[in-house]
């Protein structure tokens, strides 16, 4: 997979970030040894896909290696809560996103204060999600998909990568949006999600462009339009949601976090 001159971008805010920040270095270059990153959630997801890709080019940039780990579940806690747990020396960093934020709304007691435990480090992506849907699905534009779907009240099946993540909240928007009825299906990362929805198990989705964007080229999933104000440059013919349903706008975003430093000693 080729990285884009604008993601090389982006990633090289995020090196830039780490040595200039001299509360992590205390008297030594940093890193010194291997960095953890953690991923909370599972591989072949966006999220996984970018870690992967940033950490290899961090590795190759600041010569240590960054070590990816996978800790899906419960929306990302998991993952979370196992970055603020670590020992604070800046060695442990947590690749936080869209559901990190609304976790908060959605779960009254945490193990952890997100603003106050995890220190933040520097903006990676924010990307558009796109609606596909199973092509045995009949929609072939926005508008013919949501005539299909109050014709079918509570018959489709939308999947999302869990409770509370971008593809969740997308969903949920455009259904309070056009009254469309669907059943939501949460799973625990984009993966098996998409799995499922190839299969025909579910028939929409509405996942980051990373996660899919295969799956549509080959068309093996039919993308109706992308959530974001704009078109993507990714895929320029496909409209937006909002050019059927005005106001809709959606997107991703990912960041880099610290747990929160506490020195040397």
């Amino acid at each position: 997979m080729k990285l884009p001159r604008r993601r090389f971008l982006h990633l090289a805010a995020v090196a830039a970030a780490l040595p200039a920040l001299s509360r992590f270095a205390w008297a030594q270059a940093y890193p010194t040894r291997p960095v953890h990153l953690v991923v909370p959630a599972p591989a072949g997801g966006s999220f996984d896909i970018t870690a992967r890709l940033m950490g290899q080019w961090l590795s190759e940039r600041l010569g240590q290696q960054f070590v990816i780990e996978n800790r899906p579940g419960a929306a990302t806690n998991i993952g979370t809560e196992a970055v603020v747990r670590a020992p604070a020396d800046g060695y442990t960093l947590l690749l936080a996103g869209t559901p990190n934020a609304i976790n908060a709304m959605f779960y009254d007691k945490l193990n952890y204060n997100f603003i106050r435990d995890i220190a933040p480090v520097a903006g990676i992506v924010r990307e558009p999600n796109v609606m596909v849907l199973n092509p045995s699905v009949p929609a072939k534009a926005v508008p013919e998909f949501i005539a299909y779907a109050k014709a079918n009240p509570r018959k489709i099946n939308m999947a999302s990568s869990g409770n509370g993540s971008s593809p969740h909240m997308a969903g949920e928007l455009f259904m309070m949006m056009t009254s469309a009825n669907m059943n939501h299906v949460p799973y625990r990362g984009a993966a098996p999600a998409l799995t499922d929805l190839l299969a025909g198990q579910v028939q929409v989705m509405f996942p980051t462009m990373p996660s899919s964007i295969e799956y549509v080229r080959t068309g093996k999933l039919r993308a109706l339009a992308v959530t974001t104000a704009m078109r993507s440059d990714a895929f320029p013919e496909i409209p937006t949601i909002g050019d059927f349903v005005p106001g809709y706008e959606s997107s991703a975003w990912l960041v880099a976090r610290f747990n929160q430093f506490k020195g040397a000693g």
